[in-house]
């Protein structure tokens, strides 16, 4: 009889057990259950809202719920990053980070309301937007090699526009300027596009520019292309050598969307996240869009972009501390 009553509330127990794994199983299976929110830490318009809206159209019906693409501009990127950051880590509000964002303005700026890899789950790299290093007309060479020996010859003769101080713009000069040792005088402006005007209109020399405006002015030879700030050439402008095959090995600076949750997010549902995700962006429609907008699609495990956002950060720390930047500039 002892026997038995053990055995009964021991079958109660095990029972009890498959019931709450069960119950998890159900709700990892559920989810979405509701509206995701996929924050974008720009205003309409620019590549990350690009992305995001693109992935968006894909990654909804695949998990069978609503994506709603939130701009939370503001404060250079800082308002919709510690939006997400303090979001509840359930998967129902991500971001659509950027390298300016989670690995250069971390390495820039002591104080964030955020921090690249304590406040966020990294599910997959996205893509990946190079720039374009092009010239005045006026300016008298036609590759990186001529401008480098212009600026050996010329110190302090040349000037290049950036989009301001700590703007991927600024940061490809200033690499580019330390790998090369030459001497390019920075000059910054308000927004890229003010940037790129001011060298189609010969205030400024030179610049790296976001490649998808600069290609009009190229095609009207209001500027001309020398390199492209990527390890690959872009697609784009496939007859322009990269910087790293044309002059300078190993150059490479891109801007890099990624997909993110909120620290403590289930590593199932960052799974499941980074299955869709990948699927989506890897689409015929996605690959065309980013690639009609100057940008490739460029996606990760997990595990990899867990270990790209920490070693990018400090690379970036490195550097910006070498060239003797600070939040002041």
């Amino acid at each position: 009889m002892i026997i038995k009553l053990d055995s009964c509330k021991s079958m109660a127990v095990l029972a009890a057990l498959l019931a709450a794994g069960f119950a998890g199983g159900v709700a990892a299976q559920a989810y979405p259950s509701k509206v995701i929110r996929l924050i974008v830490a720009s205003a309409p318009g620019g590549g990350s809202d690009l992305v995001a809206r693109t992935l968006a159209a894909k990654l909804g019906p695949a998990l069978g719920q609503q994506v709603v693409v939130d701009n939370r501009a503001g404060a250079a990127g800082r308002i919709g990053a510690e939006a997400v950051a303090k979001a509840a880590p359930d998967g129902y509000t991500l971001l659509v980070g950027t390298s300016s964002l989670m690995i250069t303005a971390p390495a820039m700026y002591a104080k964030l309301p955020y921090d690249p890899v304590r406040d966020y789950s990294p599910i997959t790299l996205l893509g990946s937007a190079a720039y374009v290093l092009v010239v005045h007309p006026s300016v008298p060479v036609k590759s990186v090699k001529e401008l480098l020996a212009l600026a050996r010859a010329r110190p302090d003769g040349l000037n290049y526009a950036s989009a301001g101080a700590g703007s991927s713009s600024h940061l490809s000069g200033e690499v580019f300027k330390m790998m090369a040792n030459v001497k390019i005088v920075h000059v910054p402006y308000r927004a890229s596009p003010l940037a790129t005007m001011a060298v189609v209109a010969g205030e400024t020399a030179t610049m790296f520019s976001n490649i998808l405006p600069a290609v009009p002015m190229i095609r009207a030879n209001r500027l001309r292309p020398l390199g492209i700030t990527s390890a690959k050439r872009s697609s784009v402008l496939p007859e322009v050598p990269t910087i790293a095959e044309a002059a300078l090995p190993n150059y490479e600076v891109v801007q890099l969307y990624a997909l993110l949750a909120p620290a403590g997010t289930p590593r199932d549902i960052v799974r499941r996240l980074n299955e869709e995700a990948v699927k989506a962006a890897q689409s015929s429609e996605m690959v065309e869009r980013l690639r009609s907008e100057g940008s490739e699609v460029r996606v990760s495990t997990v595990e990899e972009l867990e270990k790209m956002i920490p070693a990018e950060v400090k690379r970036w720390t490195q550097v910006i501390k070498k060239l003797g930047l600070t939040e002041a500039q």
